[in-house]
């Protein structure tokens, strides 16, 4: 009788809440460490290339390091963040940075939307597929094959683009035809036009993952409702897709502030051009000659994430789901 009253006690107390709340979490902990070694070879890229880079130009920021210096650096704490927020330079590039942006943004958004939405209402499959392979052929050619492509058809006396505007549509004489990467205003649409061909398959993929996801009788609800399709646009499937819209206009947000590539080969380091923002600066100020003031550079690049990383707040405020 008193060995069966102290089996009962025992399962009791082992049925308890605290009890099963004890045991689960030791489940959980004992299967996240027993996956943590499959997560090794990624934790070991991941600081490697991404945290102790990071850390290092942090560090570097507070210093006076410059490049050719063999004396080590000294630490100066927050001069260089001081001289940067008051460089005009630096200023001047962030609003060419940001001018720039506002030319890409909408066509790198706003384009692959309605191409999107068209290939969606394609009710051929295969053509439906033809439509995707099509679009995502620019984004499999490699970087140094579509600025080489673009600096072509840029060209003004090969290039076929003034070709056709001067010699077949007679818009323009040799004196007066378009400059496009010499005319400050036509750089900054020039270079995002090639970067709207090269990215339109990859993002309208996103869209159509986006389309894919509405409920159909939301639209067919709309139009028994006499919604035409301007109004179902706006008010069933750009709401519907406001999560694809936050993720792509922060990540095109951040390449477009952050352009260097394409600068550097369409404009180089000349700093009356529009080309020259402030990565370019921060970029010829660590690497391209002179005393190649390092920690300079770094805090410029600090400054520049910061301001790039406030704008990220409040896109994240305003693309938030309303569901």
């Amino acid at each position: 009788m008193g060995d069966t009253s102290v089996a009962e006690a025992t399962a009791t107390v082992a049925t308890t809440p605290a009890a099963t709340t004890r045991s689960g979490w030791w489940r959980t902990a004992k299967d996240m460490l027993s996956s943590y070694p499959y997560l090794l070879i990624a934790i070991f890229f991941f600081v490697g290339w991404q945290i102790l880079p990071i850390y290092s130009s942090f560090r570097l920021s507070f210093t006076d390091d410059n490049f050719l210096d063999q004396n080590p650096p000294n630490f100066i704490g927050l001069q260089n963040y001081r001289e940067v927020l008051g460089d005009q330079l630096f200023w001047q590039g962030i609003q060419r940075a940001l001018i720039f942006t506002l030319v890409f943004l909408p066509g790198m958004i706003f384009i692959p939307m309605i191409t999107a939405i068209f290939i969606d209402r394609v009710k051929n499959e295969r053509v439906a597929t033809l439509y995707r392979i099509i679009l995502l052929i620019p984004a499999m050619i490699p970087s140094p094959l579509i600025f080489v492509l673009w600096l072509w058809m840029y060209n003004n006396y090969i290039g076929p683009i003034n070709y056709i505007l001067v010699d077949k549509l007679n818009l323009f004489t040799l004196a007066t035809q378009p400059q496009w990467l010499q005319d400050p205003k036509l750089i900054f649409l020039s270079i995002a036009a090639m970067e709207w061909w090269w990215g339109l398959g990859y993002h309208t993929m996103f869209f159509l993952a986006g389309l894919a996801t509405i409920p159909k009788d939301l639209p067919d609800a709309a139009r028994v409702d006499g919604a035409g399709e301007w109004r179902m646009f706006w008010g069933v499937t750009v709401w519907r897709l406001l999560p694809i819209l936050l993720v792509l206009m922060v990540v095109r947000f951040g390449s477009a502030m952050a352009v260097i590539t394409e600068y550097l080969i369409m404009g180089g380091y000349d700093r009356t051009k529009n080309t020259y923002t402030w990565t370019v600066y921060m970029y010829d100020t660590a690497f391209n000659g002179g005393v190649q003031f390092r920690g300079y550079a770094a805090a410029i690049g600090w400054v520049g994430a910061i301001i790039m990383l406030a704008v990220v707040a409040v896109m994240f405020y305003i693309f938030r789901p309303r569901d």
